[in-house]
């Protein structure tokens, strides 16, 4: 066993047993928007991200494919769109290095912030929300919680091994006050609302069995 092994396995046989619940916190459900849709639009626009809006009645996923056509490397995550650069050839995450537009389905949105949940289930390698130039997130406009309360309520905490909320694109105005995006991230995100497909839960693979 090695020093690390040894470190972790006292830490796990000496972690405090503690049987109290956790305190009460309000969900304000009482300041709730009436359009949950509605106002996570209206904040995703303001942190600098992008909505898709669909006529009623036309396919979502047109407007996508006529953004992807116009790219050179297209990586999904989705079985709802196809790209040029299939996850199962991802060895390593420098792979999506060239990615110029990845597609993801977001695991749920939060209308208060415009933020969106993406979870290592919904990526299937994680450096595909970092590294690709433009992120085009899927979202059903079921899966849209009203405030962060809501959002930590979500089992996605206690599932997988990765999950963490993107609010619009990469953004920094360190210097000069000069705001930039992409630095540290995609440069713009954009999030369209398209229904979760019937058996979308046995198409994610479990944590064990990605990249």
């Amino acid at each position: 066993m090695s020093a690390r092994d040894e470190i972790l396995s006292a830490v796990r046989a000496n972690l405090p047993k503690l049987d109290k619940p956790l305190p009460w916190v309000p969900m304000f459900d009482d300041s709730a928007p009436v359009s949950l849709l509605a106002a996570f639009r209206e904040s995703l626009l303001a942190m600098g991200g992008d909505f898709l809006d669909v006529p009623p009645g036309e396919d979502p996923l047109q407007a996508i494919r006529q953004r992807l056509a116009k790219a050179k490397v297209v990586c999904s995550a989705t079985s709802e769109v196809t790209g040029n650069r299939p996850l199962s050839r991802v060895r390593v995450p420098q792979d999506l290095a060239d990615v110029d537009i990845g597609v993801v389905r977001a695991a749920f949105a939060v209308a208060e912030t415009g933020s969106i949940c993406l979870t290592d289930g919904g990526l299937g390698v994680n450096a595909l929300g970092y590294l690709s130039q433009h992120l085009i997130a899927l979202l059903d406009p079921a899966d849209i919680v009203p405030n962060l309360h809501h959002a930590y309520k979500r089992p996605e905490f206690e599932q997988g091994h990765y999950a963490t909320f993107h609010t619009g694109p990469s953004a920094t105005a360190d210097i000069e006050g000069v705001l930039i995006h992409g630095a540290q991230g995609v440069r713009s995100l954009t999030v369209v609302p398209v229904p979760r497909p019937a058996d979308y839960a046995q198409r994610v693979q479990p944590p064990s069995t990605r990249t």
